[in-house]
């Protein structure tokens, strides 16, 4: 697989976590193809005084960043939090550049990250059955005999992604199926084939208990029938799952603990595996305890 004529820029957004930012993009740096990418920064505004002298230090620190071929900083002054932060600049990349690769602050990158996700989005870009590219794969157990190096899951990932304007536009935010969905048993079952987290985060979400970006991009993903595309071997980890950031406020060590810098052989003609897809959703299996936290507190 060779690379396309044009890399995709690489959109980084950024809050109030200089010290992870830091190593975000120093891993990013070691990238072979980081002098031939633009770097896009979205650095969001203060929640309230306290966050004032957090985000003064990152944006002092993104204002000396080098080793790419431009660096873009776009400052909010007022805080937009993450979902709209991510779907706005998304948007506003991908209608200059028709494809981008998007990270948040608490990411590590393997040095063929970018070698990856370029040459992913390449390969993909024309599948109508394919709407994202992920560097990041939980570990799940594969069923023996699996050789390939990639899978596809009917899940959008948050870690280390990349995507197409063909597709994001297509993406509803607001929705508009949902309350269909909630009196049709046999889509949510189909919706959940991603993970039985799924649909009590869409809840969630519609409910405005939490504010997710990602869990309406699976949505979009569902009603168009697509799916993401996953490495067995993930080329991201995240760092940021030590009580510090916005959706994950208490510590775990359980997540992204192994990369691997080994070529990722990409077949354009991947096709779904149902037992890579169910080790897939057995990942995302919610505990007893928070099912009966679902379902006492908001009926799902």
């Amino acid at each position: 697989m060779s690379l396309p004529a044009s890399l995709a820029p690489i959109v980084l957004f950024c809050f109030n976590r200089p010290a992870h930012l830091a190593q975000t993009i120093e891993s990013l740096q070691q990238n072979v193809l980081a002098t031939e990418s633009e770097l896009i920064i979205y650095s969001d505004g203060p929640r309230n005084k306290s966050d004032g002298p957090l985000i003064a230090e990152v944006r002092r620190y993104v204002a000396q960043i080098e080793g790419f071929k431009r660096v873009t900083i776009i400052k909010s002054e007022q805080n937009n939090g993450l979902a709209a932060s991510i779907i706005k600049g998304v948007s506003e990349v991908l209608d200059k550049f028709q494809k981008v690769i998007v990270l948040e602050d608490d990411m590590l990158s393997t040095p063929d990250f970018l070698v990856f996700m370029n040459e992913a989005l390449n390969a993909y870009e024309h599948r109508n059955d394919i709407y994202s590219v992920s560097a990041y794969g939980p570990p799940i157990s594969f069923p023996a005999g699996y050789n390939q190096d990639l899978y596809l899951a009917p899940r959008a990932s948050s870690w280390g992604w990349g995507t197409w304007l063909s597709k994001w536009e297509k993406a509803d935010w607001h929705v508009s199926a949902f309350p269909e969905l909630t009196k049709d048993k046999v889509k949510r079952n189909q919706f959940t084939l991603g993970g039985e987290d799924l649909w009590p985060m869409l809840v969630k979400q519609q409910k405005k208990v939490i504010d997710s970006w990602a869990i309406r991009w699976t949505y979009s993903q569902f009603i168009n029938h697509a799916y993401g595309v996953y490495p067995v071997h993930s080329k991201i980890r995240n760092i940021g799952t030590d009580g510090s950031g916005t959706n994950f406020t208490f510590k775990t060590g359980y997540y992204g603990s192994e990369m691997s810098d080994s070529k990722i052989r990409i077949d354009a003609n991947i096709q779904p595996d149902h037992e890579v897809i169910q080790a897939f959703a057995g990942y995302y299996k919610l505990p007893l305890a928070l099912k009966i936290k679902n379902l006492i507190k908001y009926g799902v």
